[in-house]
């Protein structure tokens, strides 16, 4: 059975894709109280764990808490690589409505405010912004600043129109399908590159603001995955202004 057979099973309301790498120490503790703010909502729900590359236990132990709490799945990809597992947990996903976190996130007020946006047709996406009014970053300075600047370069480069594309989102699956398959990058510009997909081919997207406040440091330093993140933004650059594929832009709608 395919991956897109797969995902279009009768499933869950919702599904919850975590990319997770390197995360043996917290991968528990955050799956318990991820499962107990979930089942206090009253929706039907499965978590997908998008491992990749990771070179600890992580794998053992998101195994062992699958075979304890059915809800919960676990896939490996083949590489460390955040936006090929994050891809593929989508295309695995049997929810109607998908929302891609983080591990050291975990933010369910997020997902019931996003919920409500995507069920009522408000918005068909909904990005989770730490950089815009209202939100609360406590991450350090470093990583606050370096924030800015990329969403500076997206403009810059790619006409990006909001203030966050990475971290947590939540849409509609069937309507993210198609710009989902436009895709070109992976690593870590894949969550950008989706957002501003989207944006360009007239979906609505809405930001609201959150708190982030990180359970650990980074598992890759900012300094290494900054060259590889600005080389592939130019790569998207050059496929979007230039190459062929993509999702043909619809009729603009104004972004909240």
């Amino acid at each position: 059975m395919g991956r897109e057979q797969i995902a279009e099973r009768t499933g869950p309301e919702f599904s919850v894709v975590i990319p997770v790498y390197n995360e043996e120490k917290i991968l528990p503790s955050s799956m318990a109280d991820l499962r107990e703010r979930l089942e206090q909502t009253g929706h039907g729900y499965e978590i997908i764990l998008a491992e990749n590359g990771s070179r600890d236990r992580t794998v053992d132990v998101g195994h062992e808490y699958s075979r304890q709490h059915p809800e919960i799945q676990i896939f490996s990809y083949p590489e460390p690589n955040y936006g090929g597992a994050l891809r593929e947990g989508i295309l695995r996903a049997r929810g109607e409505f998908v929302v891609c976190e983080e591990i050291d996130i975990l933010d369910v007020d997020f997902h019931l405010c996003a919920f409500e946006l995507l069920r009522t047709r408000k918005a068909d996406m909904v990005v989770g912004s730490k950089a815009m009014r209202g939100a609360r970053d406590n991450r350090p300075f470093v990583r606050r600043f370096a924030t800015r600047i990329y969403n500076q370069v997206l403009r810059f480069t790619l006409g990006f129109r909001g203030t966050d594309t990475h971290g947590i989102k939540a849409f509609r699956r069937s309507t993210l399908l198609p710009v989902l398959k436009a895709c070109v990058i992976e690593k870590d510009v894949f969550a950008s590159e989706l957002v501003i997909r989207a944006e360009r081919a007239g979906l609505r997207i809405v930001e609201i603001p959150v708190d982030i406040t990180e359970k650990r440091a980074p598992s890759i330093n900012l300094f290494r995955r900054v060259p590889r993140a600005l080389a592939n933004v130019l790569r998207l650059m050059i496929y979007i202004h230039f190459g062929r594929n993509g999702v043909q832009p619809a009729a603009a709608k104004q972004r909240e």
